[in-house]
């Protein structure tokens, strides 16, 4: 899963450099935490958030053929 949401954002953005996920777990669950630069949030958040959705989206499908759940956040690197 960590694999996937890195490969999409670092197609998304115009600097893959600054791309970092973590993945943390939660019991049955799953937290993935995309660290994206300032310049290239909105790429990733789309218009109306419909970018992130369709990440969340996938990233549960993917989840769930391993039978667990998952949840992204987004956020900028400190």
């Amino acid at each position: 899963m960590k694999e996937l949401i890195e490969y999409i954002a670092r197609s998304l953005v115009d600097d893959p450099t600054q791309v970092q996920v973590l993945q943390r777990k939660k019991g049955e669950s799953t937290e993935i935490a995309l660290k994206v630069a300032r310049e290239d949030m909105g790429r990733v958040i789309g218009r109306n958030g419909r970018v992130a959705n369709a990440i969340r989206v996938l990233l549960q499908v993917a989840a769930a053929r391993d039978g667990k759940r998952a949840f992204l956040q987004i956020s900028e690197p400190e």
